[in-house]
């Protein structure tokens, strides 16, 4: 059976109800038929329900497909994909460990990073990420953690995902990649060496901007470990969000073709404008890692970055004479999305941090929805005609 049918199909056991739809199990806990069937459970030599902090119908639904998706061992869901990140690391590593991280990441994960596991002494060196000779000199002797993001947020530059696994054979380190902006219709990094992979479920495994989700697939022996953490700190998803999510699975395969055929002909449509110094999307020959990006991806994603000339007042022009598109720092949505990385997602990250990862004044990200892409190319055409 192929993965778009199992996405649609798997489902949580069917109650005396006899519904079609998994209905919402809107509940804080679950009975048991006496007090041994209690211990038994709790002692865990029994399956079954205790308390939705630990596990839920639809929460377990939702996992399910998820780890199916990724060609995991393993999962566990969160109420965000920052708490999925923190998990990851906080699960895994202990004082005196250190990670090895890609210095394009998410603005949230650098502050985590920098600012919240040192305070526990876990050091953290970034590299380049497609640099892989920078990350085999920067693993040191007390390396546990890999982590990258591949395509990378804002700025696009994808990892080569097998050769960074090949760096951590016959040692004992964890490759973590946050898989946000392919979802594993594009790729699947445990396919090619990883041993989790991470997501922010409110993204494009929800697709429509509505409920927030994180979730981890990956080996069974890390997710043991993640697992006794989160059980007992409790960053849970919520039995409704999951219901939302799960449901949004049976379209994924389908939305990420047609955001990555949107994204696409958008960027062949803009790419060269005198309004812009640079296109940038994985899939158009002058993307710097194109053959790697037709190796490693099935599509090139639903995300394109521009580089509009004149910084931040032309930034702010453009976004006031778009017509179709609407300003946030969300993505993954139907409804097409534009965002001023350096003031909103990377505001913190320091000036020179900025310039290093091409985070200009002038760059937008481009989360393109499922609208007509006519409409689409018109607005952005309007726009960056309107700003020259």
């Amino acid at each position: 059976m192929q993965k778009q049918t199992k996405a649609i199909r798997i489902q949580a056991e069917r109650s005396h109800n006899r519904e079609h739809s998994v209905p919402l199990y809107l509940t804080s806990s679950f009975t048991f038929e006496d007090a041994e069937e209690g211990r038994a459970i709790f002692a865990e030599e029994k399956s079954g329900n205790i308390y939705s902090r630990y596990m839920n119908p639809n929460v377990d639904e939702f996992v399910e497909k998820m780890v199916m998706l990724e060609n995991a061992e393993d999962g566990l869901a969160f109420s965000t994909g920052m708490a999925a990140i923190f998990a990851s690391m906080a699960g895994l590593l202990k004082a005196g460990d250190h990670i090895v991280a890609s210095n394009a990441l998410f603005g949230s994960c650098i502050q985590i990073l920098t600012k919240i596991t040192a305070k526990w002494g876990i050091e953290c060196t970034f590299v380049p990420g497609a640099d892989l000779n920078a990350w085999e000199k920067a693993i040191q002797p007390n390396t546990k953690f890999l982590f990258c993001e591949s395509p990378s947020n804002p700025g696009l530059e994808l990892i080569d995902l097998k050769a960074l696994a090949d760096l951590k054979k016959g040692r004992d380190i964890v490759l973590a990649v946050d898989n946000c902006f392919a979802t594993p219709i594009l790729q699947t990094p445990l396919d090619l060496g990883a041993d989790l992979v991470i997501h922010s479920a409110t993204k494009y495994i929800d697709g429509q901007g509505r409920v927030l989700g994180g979730i981890i697939c990956g080996k069974k022996v890390y997710m043991d470990e993640i697992r006794f953490f989160a059980r007992h700190t409790g960053p849970s998803l919520s039995p409704f969000n999951a219901w939302v999510l799960s449901k949004s699975l049976e379209l994924l395969d389908l939305r990420m073709q047609k955001h990555s055929e949107n994204a696409l002909a958008l960027a062949e449509a803009l790419d060269g404008h005198a309004a812009l110094f640079q296109v940038k999307y994985p899939y158009l020959k002058s993307h710097p890692q194109y053959e790697l990006a037709k190796r490693q991806m099935k599509y090139g994603g639903g995300i394109l970055t521009l580089d509009i000339k004149g910084g931040f007042e032309k930034v702010v022009a453009f976004s006031k004479a778009l017509k179709i598109a609407s300003i946030s720092p969300n993505l993954g949505d139907s409804r097409t999305i534009i965002t001023h990385p350096a003031s909103t997602t990377h505001a913190k990250i320091a000036a020179e941090e900025k310039v290093a990862l091409g985070i200009t004044d002038g760059l937008v990200r481009v989360a393109v929805g499922l609208e007509s892409i006519e409409d689409l190319k018109a607005d952005f055409l309007h726009a960056l005609n309107a700003i020259q």
